[in-house]
């Protein structure tokens, strides 16, 4: 329970004066009249409880979490073993669910914050002392010790030292080339998210379920792809075979190289649907490149990918133009960072041979 207290001017009138609400004030008292006015200054305590600004959606805080006691918990599954005779989605399931178990383990949850009660960005200790001085001064003043020109000063000093820190963050965020958190800023700004606009389908219907929008997207950008750029087997490009018209042997996936392709994941980066996150990879790259080394190449001799590396959370941005227009609209895929890691692979064999 936290008491505050308030100061309310109400107009004189003939009557009585209720002086407590049941269960949301207290303490009141009329503390008579401001100056030559026909007004009453009241005093009273606010009965409530602080509700701080939580949310009910909890993640993971990898910041906190016990990498040394996770790469322990990988080395002690014979992989090798425990891989050899399996397929490639029976091998990558296993896989998967052996490292979250263990991500389970050393990876703390956290409540995520709403924007109400989380900290301002520019709210450093400085200016954190300086608000507790101001409210010191306040409470000073209302009780006499100050005079209201001393606590006007303080007000105004402190105004104007968050107003540089203000201008100060949004300076170096334009200045740095660092667009997640710029873009992190300008949402934290807004009062109220948009949602998707009503879409015209290939009839010229507006569509305003979700259900609707989705399955008229869908149909949208699969009708964009070309069936010309799909391979199908039996009929291999030119550049994945001899000159003698024989199909290249898949290449052995060195270990040094796909080390050095996890250690230089991008940690900020978001995970995929799998719930791999490319912070656990690139902390764990030594140990975890056994494992995956085996699939990937059970992938590539046999052609089989797993179907966690085929599920996309696909975003929509808007660029320009009419909002019901469905071109208008650029999609932006969220996929398994593991599959990202096998493209670049794939990638690097194919450009050899261009």
């Amino acid at each position: 329970m936290q008491l505050q207290k308030h100061c309310l001017l109400l107009a004189a009138r003939s009557g009585p004066m209720p002086l407590t609400v049941l269960g949301l004030v207290g303490d009141v008292t009329v503390a008579g009249c401001l100056g030559h006015r026909d007004h009453e200054m009241i005093e009273f305590l606010i009965l409530g409880e602080v509700r701080r600004g939580f949310s009910r959606t909890a993640t993971l805080d990898y910041r906190r979490a016990d990498f040394g006691l996770f790469r322990r918990l990988v080395e002690r599954v014979p992989w090798e073993a425990v891989l050899m005779g399996k397929g490639v989605q029976e091998g990558w399931t296993f896989f998967k669910n052996e490292i979250l178990k263990m991500q389970e383990q050393v990876v703390p949850m956290w409540r995520k914050t709403s924007p109400r009660g989380r900290r301002p960005a520019w709210l450093n200790r400085e200016l954190w002392l300086e608000l507790r001085k101001k409210n010191r001064a306040y409470d000073l003043w209302k009780e006499g010790q100050a005079t209201q020109e001393d606590y006007k000063d303080v007000v105004r000093l402190c105004r104007e030292k968050i107003r540089r820190a203000k201008a100060q963050l949004e300076l170096n965020l334009a200045a740095v080339a660092i667009k997640k958190c710029f873009y992190k800023y300008i949402s934290n700004k807004r009062r109220t998210k948009e949602n998707l606009h009503p879409l015209l389908d290939a009839g010229g219907n507006i569509v305003a379920k979700d259900e609707e929008k989705a399955e008229v997207l869908h149909a949208f950008f699969a009708s964009v792809l070309s069936s010309k750029a799909s391979c199908f087997p039996g009929t291999e490009p030119r550049e994945l075979q001899d000159r003698d018209g024989e199909q290249n042997e898949a290449p052995i996936i060195q270990g040094d190289m796909f080390c050095n392709l996890l250690h230089h994941l991008d940690k900020h980066k978001s995970m995929g649907l799998d719930g791999i996150h490319p912070r656990v990879l690139r902390e764990l790259a030594e140990v975890l490149t056994k494992p995956l080394s085996i699939i990937y190449q059970q992938s590539w001799l046999t052609g089989e990918v797993p179907v966690d590396w085929r599920l996309a959370n696909v975003t929509l941005i808007y660029e320009k133009g009419r909002k019901e227009d469905l071109g208008n609209y650029r999609p932006v895929s969220l996929t398994s960072v593991p599959g990202k890691v096998i493209e670049q692979i794939i990638l690097g064999a194919i450009t050899q041979h261009v």
